[in-house]
């Protein structure tokens, strides 16, 4: 099936014409069914389909045998689909004696009950060169070949201490790809929630031109030209490919916004410095931690908890003896005008006393395991099904006054090891034959567990508030259409210089993926930083969408006034530009959510006073250049 889409959009849809069950087709996602325009055939012979556009500036060549497609642009192709012949989908089979005898042709598979189902296919950018997207890695903006080594892979991970420069997939994934080239932006929107690998070649093509002279001569003309060739491989569903035809890059934001959402408004609050840790011990710690920013004249609006604030670490609970007044230390931090975050992982403990666990249990609510038993991770615990709309409903409905004691609304929420992490297994991450609502296998969803416990959260702070305030809710692993929720941050990095540089491209990869509220945890989650490290990461995060201080339980305290004098006043002065440059950044965010702008991008591409222009310097800046060159700290002029 192909469509046109209103605003340059054009959408591929490919499926069986009769399986011997449905295919995954991933739901959710889209904020909408598009609305199509209709395509007119200008040519129809010889194997050969011409469809036009509505406004016939472009043109769709489908050939029969073999398959191909070209999408021009006045005579001009942009991009061919299948021009290399890869094109595969394996159909749904019945069941040999022998499960275990099913082949797949990309992908290796535990028993499941309709065999492999693996679908690809190559797109041929013509004249593009520069490709960008696809997050979530650890790599530079520019995305590389891979011709010579491992594919990009989209499969969120939880991957402690994630190396830099790898490809491998960790916390979230976006199949968004866009191409540049000095005329036109392009971008792949392939619409698949299953493991996806992309392959990328770039290469030098001849292109001959004719050329006409006086006295009617005729001469060619040999020129080359880059060719970039895309392949797509996913381990199940259809291929459902959006194809974004910008022309500029703005362009191709807002019809990816069209098709996901844009970015939600976030409350003013959460665009101030965030203080956490896993974990501040208890009461008189939170309260110590929060008298230390006012004794500084440091300021902040956001302390956080980790799972330690627990009752045993039961989600919606509190350690009864650290935490013996919740309410009351809310309402200290309510007279500064501060708030609190408080963790809330999806796998819930096991123990028929926790009302989570025993209604979630006496509901049918958990994943099941491939013998229709609830699916189990370590320690006793299971993971609620998000995917089922019932369980959503009921999971924000936990997060009422009445029901989470303790919670006011000054609460908020961060939603962590939603991968989804089970720390069992290959990769430590949930068995592909696991089972969810509607008989669906967890293969063919697994990016999408996360965005869908971010969803259900959002519509609890929501639904809590009667649809009156603006919920917050972080997110570690994400998908097409999370900006529409909340926030999502890099997840577990390590105090080294390489990683704040690393966090720049991540972190505006993930914007132009149409999440513009992002952020890595400053100082470096994993480690203890030296103070020059430490301070230059709170001057490069102080200009980044979020903006949050993070550690490990294991490493060493580090408030921001606890690495002498001289430090805490640079990182003073650091976090309170950031606080000049909110009412900016609020316009920017703005300008996100209703014309899809990714802030971070527009920051970069608006701002030109001197001392942002320091911050570009350390942000850009080689580890060499960080030890060898500083840009002028405040007190020295």
């Amino acid at each position: 099936e192909i469509y046109e889409i209103e605003g340059n959009i054009f959408r591929l849809k490919i499926n069986e014409a009769a399986p011997l069950r449905a295919r995954y087709e991933v739901p959710d996602v889209l904020i909408k069914e598009p609305t199509t325009q209709k395509l007119s055939m200008s040519q129809k012979e010889g194997g050969v389909l011409v469809l036009t556009s509505v406004n016939e500036d472009y043109k769709l060549r489908v050939t029969a045998n073999p398959f191909q497609i070209e999408l021009q642009f006045k005579d001009e192709t942009v991009l061919s689909m299948n021009s290399n012949g890869l094109l595969y989908f394996e159909h749904l089979q019945p069941p040999p004696s022998d499960r275990y005898k099913w082949n797949s042709v990309l992908f290796c598979f535990n028993v499941v009950t309709t065999g492999p189902s693996s679908v690809g296919m190559d797109f041929s950018l013509h004249g593009f060169d520069h490709l960008y997207g696809i997050p979530q890695h650890t790599e530079s903006l520019l995305l590389k070949n891979t011709s010579d080594g491992d594919a990009y892979r989209l499969y969120n991970l939880d991957i402690f201490g994630h190396k830099i420069h790898d490809k491998i997939g960790i916390y979230g994934s976006v199949p968004l790809l866009i191409a540049h080239k000095p005329d036109r932006t392009s971008g792949i929107f392939w619409l698949n929630s299953s493991e996806t690998l992309v392959d990328i070649n770039t290469r030098a093509v001849a292109e001959v031109r004719l050329a006409h002279f006086p006295q009617n001569l005729i001469t060619t003309k040999s020129t080359t030209m880059p060719l970039t060739d895309v392949r797509w491989m996913s381990e199940s569903g259809i291929i459902d490919v959006f194809l974004l035809m910008g022309p500029t890059a703005f362009d191709i934001f807002k019809q990816f916004a069209q098709l996901t959402g844009t970015q939600a408004l976030p409350p003013l609050f959460s665009l101030g410095y965030h203080q956490c840790r896993w974990n501040y011990e208890d009461e008189q710690d939170v309260k110590a931690v929060d008298a230390g920013f006012d004794e500084h004249d440091i300021p902040y609006d956001v302390i956080w908890l980790d799972i330690e604030h627990t009752d045993g670490k039961r989600y919606f609970t509190w350690d009864k003896k650290k935490f013996q007044n919740p309410k009351r230390m809310q309402e200290l931090l309510r007279k500064k005008k501060r708030k609190l975050v408080v963790i809330v992982d999806p796998h819930v403990k096991a123990d028929p006393m926790y009302t989570l666990y025993s209604q979630g249990k006496e509901k049918g609510y958990f994943v099941k395991d491939r013998n229709g038993k609830d699916f189990e991770g370590i320690c006793s615990s299971y993971y609620l099904d998000f995917t089922n709309p019932e369980v959503r409903k009921w999971y924000a409905d936990q997060f009422a006054f009445k029901t989470y004691k303790g919670s006011t609304n000054i609460l908020f929420v961060w939603n962590d090891m939603n991968e989804p992490s089970v720390f069992k297994g290959a990769e430590l991450t949930m068995q592909k034959d696991a089972v969810h609502y509607n008989n669906w296998e967890h293969r063919e969803l697994h990016n999408l567990y996360g965005f869908y416990q971010q969803m259900a959260t959002a519509e609890g702070l929501i639904k809590r508030s009667s649809g009156k305030e603006r919920p917050f809710v972080l997110t570690r692993s994400f998908f097409a259409g999370s900006q529409k929720y909340g926030a999502v941050w890099t997840g577990d990095n390590t105090a080294e210089w390489g990683y704040l540089k690393i966090s720049i491209p991540m972190l505006l990869t993930i914007s132009m993926a149409g999440i513009s509220f992002c952020g890595a945890d400053v100082g470096g989650f994993i480690g203890d930083p030296e103070p020059e490290l430490l301070v230059r990461w709170y001057q490069a995060g102080a200009y980044q969408p979020f903006f949050r201080g993070h550690s490990n339980m294991k490493s060493k305290r580090r408030e921001p006034w606890l690495f002498g004098e001289k430090n805490t006043q640079i990182i003073r002065e650091a976090i309170r530009e950031r606080y000049v440059l909110l009412p900016y950044l609020y316009t920017l965010f703005y300008r996100a959510h209703t014309e899809a702008e990714p802030q971070l991008h527009s920051y970069f591409h608006k701002q030109s006073n001197q001392s942002f222009l320091n911050a570009l310097l350390v942000q850009e800046a080689s580890v060499h250049d960080f030890k060898r060159f500083r840009p002028p700290f405040r007190d020295e002029g």
